[in-house]
């Protein structure tokens, strides 16, 4: 049947999450870091959430569709708050994300705070964003803007014991495998990040196993390919969690 239905604009969507949000019947959900219908047949075409996208990616187009499905929504939310839809995500405080998973809604996090339960912590996590894998990250996300960058293979933050005061401090964060990823798109996006935000600085954390320098490399081609001077530095951590290479200043760099 032809009926009315949103579309999204994912050359306009940076993943923000808010139109998730706002959709009642559970009919958007973030998937790689764009905004995404779930079903056609979740959607009333009444567009609730076109009033919350911040970039305007969201209209009302007339086109073949299935029918709006109240009993399916009500399964569909059902499950949800299960927690056995795909799209069920609940946080540490017990609220459910309609996006589909935390990890790709852009958000900053609170200094000082748990992530997880949302209070104090004897030892404050330092992560200061999401998402932070490189494939969800937005290139135009709000907390790149400005950022003192760092770059980490998967495996450092595991590694090294003192990731997040020796390393993440004051940084946003972006991770990947240069192994079992896609490098070349890793740095077709890294290069876009660098391009569109005001980076600061950037530092690459790899593990010495060969095959992550290509973490290094990428990077650097990245850094080239923005066309900008961005001050970076490489740490490389053992397979033990030793620091085996610092290039980092000796003091912190002044914010």
């Amino acid at each position: 049947m032809i009926r009315k239905i949103v579309l999204i604009d994912e050359e306009l969507c940076d993943g923000c999450g808010l139109c998730a949000s706002a959709c009642a019947e559970g009919a958007i959900r973030i998937e790689d870091g764009k905004a995404r219908l779930v079903s056609d047949s979740y959607c009333d075409g009444l567009g609730a959430c076109i009033g919350e996208c911040p970039q305007d990616a969201i209209t009302i187009v007339e086109r073949e569709a299935d029918e709006f499905d109240e009993a399916a929504v009500e399964r569909h939310l059902s499950a949800s708050e299960r927690g056995s839809g795909d799209d069920a995500v609940r946080t540490g405080s017990g609220d459910t994300l309609a996006c589909g998973c935390p990890g790709s809604m852009v958000r900053e996090l609170p200094a000082g705070m748990d992530t997880e339960a949302g209070a104090p912590a004897s030892l404050p996590s330092q992560l200061r964003n999401w998402p932070v894998q490189m494939h969800l990250v937005p290139v135009n996300a709000p907390y790149l803007q400005g950022a003192r960058l760092l770059l980490a293979a998967d495996c450092v933050g595991f590694a090294a014991p003192d990731f997040h005061r020796g390393f993440l401090q004051g940084k946003t964060l972006i991770v990947g495998c240069p192994k079992l990823d896609d490098a070349a798109l890793y740095r077709e996006k890294l290069t876009a990040i660098l391009r569109e935000n005001d980076i600061r600085d950037l530092t690459v954390a790899f593990m010495e196993v060969p095959c992550c320098f290509g973490l290094v490399n990428l990077a650097g081609q990245a850094v080239a390919d923005s066309g900008k001077n961005i001050p970076t530095c490489i740490v490389k951590v053992g397979i033990e969690g030793e620091v085996l290479e610092d290039e980092r200043p000796a003091r912190p760099v002044r914010v």
